[in-house]
C-alpha cells in the first residue's frame, strides 16, 4: 500500500483526492469516493450556504469518513459557505479562483485544513505565507478552469519553493501518472476527470458518453482572452465561443454564449450547447467503473510501477 504523508494529514487510507468540480462533485460522489479511502470533496461554487448545508449532511450520512468542501472563492455565496463550513465542522477545503487569505484565519480557527488550488509557484507562495496547510498544483492538462503550466513544469517548481506538501493534479487518470507526480514530489493526487465516469457520479449519462468517446486532441481552452481560462470538450459552443474569441467579439459576447452552459451539460445532458468540461486525460478515461475500483485500481498500478523506487512505497 502507498504510505503518503497525505494519508496521516486528512486521516485516509490513500493519497486520492477527488477534484471538486462544480455542479458534479455533489454529496452522493464525494461520500463514495471517501468511502473508497480517498478524499472527497463537495463543489461548494453553485450552492448557498443552506443547500451547502444540506450535501453537507447528506454526506455524512452517507459515511463516517473524511470528506471535504471545495470553496471557489469568486462565488456569490463565499461568506455563507465559509460560515457553513465552520459550523459543520468539515474537516478540510480546497479553494479556488481567488485569494484565500480572507478566509484563512476562519477556517483554520475552525480546525479545518485549508488546501489551495494553486496555478504558478508565486501563487503557491502567497498561499504559504496566508497559512495555507497544503497546496494542489494543478497544470494546464487539467479539466475546467486552467493556468498556463504543464503539470509536469509546474509540480517539482512548487516543490522546490514550499515548505508545505504538495499535491499534484492535471493529467492524471491512471497508475502512470500518479507514480510521475510522486517522483516529482508530490505526496498524493487530485483527480477530476477520472471520476467523471465513476458510476456514483451523478452527471447526464450524454456527459460521461462524450468523455468515454473522446479523444487525446478532444478538448479545447475558451476564455483565456479575458483572464478565464476553461477546458472543456469540443462540441458546437466551445468551437463556437472559441472562433467568436479569437476574432474578437465583444467579451459580453462570449459571456452570453457561456452562461449556464456547465448546468447544461451537467444536469440537462446537453452536450452541444452545453460546457463538458474535461482534461486532456479524457483520451485515457474508457470506461465506468465505482469509485472504489478508481482509487483502488490506480493506487495498486501506482504502488506495482514504483514498488522498491520510492521510501514510502511497501
Amino acid at each position: 500500500m502507498i504510505q503518503s504523508p497525505l494519508c496521516e494529514m486528512l486521516g485516509i487510507q490513500y493519497p486520492v483526492i477527488q477534484g471538486g468540480m462544480a455542479w458534479v462533485a455533489d454529496a452522493t460522489l464525494a461520500a463514495a469516493v471517501s468511502e473508497a479511502g480517498g478524499l472527497g470533496l463537495i463543489a461548494g461554487m453553485s450552492l448557498n450556504g443552506e443547500a451547502l448545508r444540506a450535501e453537507i449532511k447528506k454526506a455524512k450520512e452517507l459515511t463516517d469518513k473524511p470528506f471535504g468542501v471545495n470553496l471557489m472563492l469568486m462565488s456569490p455565496f463565499i461568506e455563507e459557505a465559509v460560515q457553513v463550513v465552520c459550523e459543520e465542522h468539515v474537516k478540510v477545503v480546497t479553494t479556488g479562483a481567488g485569494d484565500p487569505s480572507k478566509y484563512m484565519e476562519q477556517l483554520k480557527e475552525a480546525g479545518v485544513a485549508v488546501i489551495c488550488v494553486i496555478a504558478s509557484a508565486s501563487q503557491a507562495k502567497r498561499c504559504e505565507a496566508a497559512g495555507a496547510t497544503a497546496v494542489v498544483a494543478e497544470g494546464m492538462e487539467s479539466g475546467g478552469h486552467v493556468g498556463d503550466l504543464t503539470t509536469m513544469a509546474l509540480v517539482p517548481q512548487v516543490v522546490d519553493a514550499l515548505s508545505i506538501p504538495v499535491i499534484a493534479a492535471g493529467g492524471i487518470a491512471d497508475g502512470r501518472g500518479f507514480a510521475a507526480a510522486l517522483m516529482l514530489g508530490a505526496i498524493g493526487v487530485q483527480m477530476g476527470t477520472r471520476f467523471l465516469t465513476a458510476k456514483e457520479c451523478n452527471i447526464h449519462q450524454n456527459y460521461k458518453d462524450k468523455v468515454l468517446k473522446a479523444r487525446d486532441i478532444d478538448t479545447i481552452v475558451t476564455g483565456k482572452r479575458d483572464g478565464d481560462a476553461v477546458r472543456a470538450l469540443k462540441n458546437p459552443m466551445t468551437r463556437e465561443f472559441y472562433r467568436k474569441e479569437m476574432s474578437g467579439a465583444p467579451s459580453e459576447e462570449l459571456a452570453a454564449l457561456g452562461a449556464g452552459s456547465l448546468r447544461r451539460a451537467v444536469v440537462d445532458g446537453d452536450v452541444k450547447t452545453g460546457s463538458c468540461m474535461a482534461g486532456q486525460i479524457a483520451g485515457l478515461v474508457k470506461d465506468e467503473k465505482t469509485c472504489k475500483e478508481i482509487v483502488e485500481d490506480i493506487c495498486k498500478e501506482t504502488e506495482e510501477i514504483l514498488k522498491g523506487g520510492i521510501a514510502w512505497v511497501k
